[in-house]
């Protein structure tokens, strides 16, 4: 996945760049940027998807009850060895936890990848790895539900990389104004995850389990072709980009992270720093409730609301399309606060952070004392809709801690390694005090903790939040003052002309 020719540290001024020809100007029409934030997007979402398949297919893979399994030559006992109920549930829970283990353990590691090869390496390698692995599972299930687990752990750990990978490259490429537009571009994974209810649904049913994972395995390897062809690290590594755009982003971005020298990553100045605290502890609240309705939503909702499979399956994953939605609309109005400075950067980092979790906070809550289910289902729509706006809050204040040399990557693999432990812990608790799934009584319990873990943690970033850039982040000096300093030379009109993903 990586383009030998360039390597991730900034190019200099003087090597040689290819132009389009005439006969390619109307590539031109397409902003680099808008092509970047599609490959974000899509990258996003089939990782998810990849991510999430498994959930579903472990159902089929371990019921002797299901025909359309009992049709092909996979069956339960080959995945599991056979065994009593109490030793399938935890082989059930070993083969789901281990994907989020790893993950969280190479977060760090993704960090340091990507300073090291860049982004298009990190992310393009993570992606192959993670979609091998898929076309691999069914395989795996046949040998032994150990080769699952290496699988699954494999998977984890390259997916872990993809999130330093994206923070770093957008530090390159996306100005200041455009930036929480940008960040949209993550939600993608709401789409994968909206997705891969529905579908896997139709592909149990029809062909069974293992094509299940041969599905979302070749939409992966789809995606590494075409993330190869046209990803670059840099603007200037580009050789379709035009002109114009390349002097855009080149004046509205700080120059130092084009001409500055490779910059050590000042890991234990991140550790010290408390507004990176505030961020990984502030997003950990927010991964523990999102992850209540990702992971616990559907059981829930089968259990408790009494839906059939089909709906359920429709009501789990259409709140997190609409999710994406919502985040472009949230991270274009983040944009449009900066651009006219209604609030100064801080304070609309704080106030999307807020609407992410104080509002799903006291929704989620309520969930539990809601007894008519449209005015339930509402509440939760609602509640996962402004998880969302998180991605102009905290998740965006990362590049704003350290958008230079690419040290965002670092931060970000800091921030993950503590709030994506919520990944797990959040199912794990709501397994302990759930033992019956049909109380209602015990599902208030989990949405009162993730309501109070929720806001608490908020409260954290409210305090120590800042959108300043850290002093160990700040730019070498520079004796070229050209155009130094002119973040925002265009005018207004022509930056929201400039890049329009929405």
């Amino acid at each position: 996945m990586h383009d030998s020719r360039s390597s991730y540290s900034a190019p200099q001024d003087d090597v040689p760049r290819s132009r389009v020809s005439p006969s390619r100007r109307l590539n031109d029409k397409i902003p680099a940027r808008l092509v970047l934030y599609f490959l974000s997007w899509s990258g996003f979402l089939v990782s998810f998807m990849m991510r999430n398949d498994m959930n579903f297919a472990l159902v089929a893979m371990i019921s002797n009850g299901n025909s359309t399994q009992n049709q092909s030559n996979y069956g339960s006992q080959t995945v599991l060895g056979g065994g009593s109920d109490d030793r399938i549930s935890m082989v059930k829970s070993v083969i789901i936890s281990s994907f989020y283990w790893c993950y969280v353990l190479s977060q760090v590691a993704g960090g340091v990848a990507t300073e090291l090869f860049g982004t298009k390496c990190v992310f393009g390698w993570s992606q192959l790895a993670t979609a091998i692995c898929s076309i691999l599972m069914p395989l795996a299930a046949q040998l032994h539900y150990i080769a699952v687990i290496v699988l699954r752990s494999i998977q984890g750990f390259a997916s872990g990389l993809t999130w330093p990978a994206m923070y770093a490259i957008v530090g390159y490429w996306i100005p200041l104004t455009e930036r929480s537009r940008f960040m949209s571009s993550f939600q993608g994974f709401s789409i994968g995850i909206g997705l891969t209810y529905p579908l896997c649904g139709f592909i149990l049913s029809e062909f069974g389990w293992p094509y299940v994972f041969y599905t979302t395995g070749t939409l992966g390897l789809g995606w590494c072709l075409m993330w190869y062809l046209l990803a670059f690290n840099t603007p200037r590594e580009h050789p379709r980009i035009a002109e114009e755009e390349l002097n855009y982003i080149e004046l509205n971005i700080r120059r130092e992270v084009y001409h500055a020298a490779k910059v050590k990553v000042p890991w234990l100045q991140i550790f010290k720093s408390l507004p990176a605290w505030a961020i990984a502890i502030t997003t950990f609240g927010r991964i523990f409730v999102h992850y209540i309705f990702i992971v616990n939503g559907p059981t829930f909702m089968g259990n408790v609301l009494k839906f059939n499979f089909e709906t359920n399956g429709f009501l789990s994953g259409m709140p997190f399309v609409c999710s994406y939605i919502s985040s472009v609309f949230f991270c274009f109005l983040a944009d449009k606060f900066v651009m006219y400075k209604v609030l100064n950067l801080t304070n609309v980092r704080k106030l999307f952070t807020a609407l992410s979790q104080i509002i799903p906070g006291l929704l989620i809550y309520c969930i539990g004392y809601i007894d008519n289910v449209h005015i339930l289902l509402t509440v939760w729509f609602i509640a996962v809709i402004f998880i969302t706006a998180s991605y102009a809050g905290a998740m965006a204040n990362i590049i704003d801690l350290a958008p230079n040399y690419g040290h965002s990557a670092a931060v970000l693999a800091f921030c993950q390694t503590i709030h994506m432990s919520a990944s797990f812990i959040s199912p794990l608790t709501a397994g302990f005090l759930v033992t019956r799934e049909d109380s209602i009584d015990q599902w208030r319990r989990v949405f009162e903790v993730s309501a109070i873990i929720s806001i608490l943690t908020y409260a954290v970033y409210q305090i120590f939040g800042t959108a300043e850039i850290q002093s160990w982040n700040k730019e070498l000096p520079t004796h070229d003052d050209t155009d130094e300093g002119k973040i925002f030379s265009k005018p207004k009109e022509d930056l929201d002309k400039n890049f329009r993903p929405t």
